[in-house]
């Protein structure tokens, strides 16, 4: 063994791993020192990406070091807990599904379905009915263990590391709107009297922020394409799963995150916050033409 750059253990001819995360692999170095960083450390700078002591140091930057804050590579702000809402949008399903295995009647006020009664009868229920927050609160209920379960072991494998390299604001507002593009286009194209409940539209959707993520920073791409595949595979192979949302939240989450990690340093807020604005739109005009079909 020999002592890497940073104090970190390094075998030879091995993949290099993070000085800050020795158990993550990373074939990325800051320009600055050249010391391995994971998507957690990484800091967007003019060319390449720094490690946030650099950043911290203001090495060659000509600011003083309190003046530069270390950035994620989509321009967010590094922060000591990069899982904290991670977390707490854990905290809140499994809230909601003990409430839920409390009082089984709360289901029919938190998911999702288009309206009720049918036509010819006018709708006093559902989102057709005025009742446009399940869009919102179904993307928090969930009624067996085994759905829970997965969305909240997907939520917390794939959201901890997009969260650190989005940041915070970014991560929520992608979240949110891979959530409610996949609530839409169920409430587009399914049957106004199915429900649908779940995480899965806004979890697609940090599937897709992710391969694009990994994409822009020269990852191997089999990992998370193969458990894509299986992904799909499962949402058209199991009779009882809402594709719709699940389909609606990948291409939301691509799209958004394309913005979130391409967007130019110099117009980046615009760019990503504008994207977001013209999906948002799209998922209230796919809602307004539905609720006008069923009304």
């Amino acid at each position: 063994m020999e002592q890497a750059p940073g104090g970190r253990s390094e075998a030879r001819g091995s993949v290099p791993t993070c000085y800050r995360h020795p158990d993550r692999e990373t074939g990325v170095r800051c320009t600055r020192c050249e010391r391995p960083i994971c998507p957690e450390c990484m800091v967007d700078a003019s060319v390449g990406f720094q490690c946030p002591d650099c950043v911290r140091a203001a090495s060659g930057t000509g600011h003083a070091p309190q003046a530069s804050r270390p950035r994620t590579v989509a321009g967010g702000t590094v922060t000591a807990d990069p899982r904290l809402l991670t977390k707490i949008l854990i905290g809140i399903n499994i809230a909601v599904f003990i409430a839920v295995q409390a009082d089984k009647s709360l289901l029919e006020h938190l998911v999702l379905y288009g309206a009720w009664p049918p036509k010819p009868a006018m709708p006093t229920s559902g989102v057709a009915g005025g009742e446009w927050y399940r869009l919102v609160t179904s993307m928090f209920t969930h009624q067996e263990y085994w759905h829970i379960g997965f969305n909240m072991l997907s939520l917390w494998w794939i959201g901890g590391p997009l969260e650190a390299a989005l940041g915070r604001s970014r991560y929520l507002t992608l979240y949110f709107i891979s959530g409610l593009a996949g609530g839409a286009l169920t409430y587009l194209l399914a049957s106004p009297a199915e429900a649908s409940l779940g995480a899965s539209g806004a979890i697609f959707g940090l599937f897709g922020a992710t391969a694009v993520l990994m994409r822009r920073l020269n990852y191997d791409m089999r990992p998370v394409i193969a458990l894509l595949v299986v992904n799909l595979i499962i949402t058209f192979g199991w009779a009882s799963i809402a594709w719709q949302a699940h389909i609606g939240g990948l291409v939301a989450g691509v799209i958004v995150g394309y913005a979130m990690v391409h967007a130019p340093r110099e117009r980046r807020a615009l760019v990503q916050y504008g994207t977001c604005a013209l999906v948002l739109a799209v998922i209230v005009v796919m809602t307004l033409v539905r609720t006008a079909q069923l009304a």
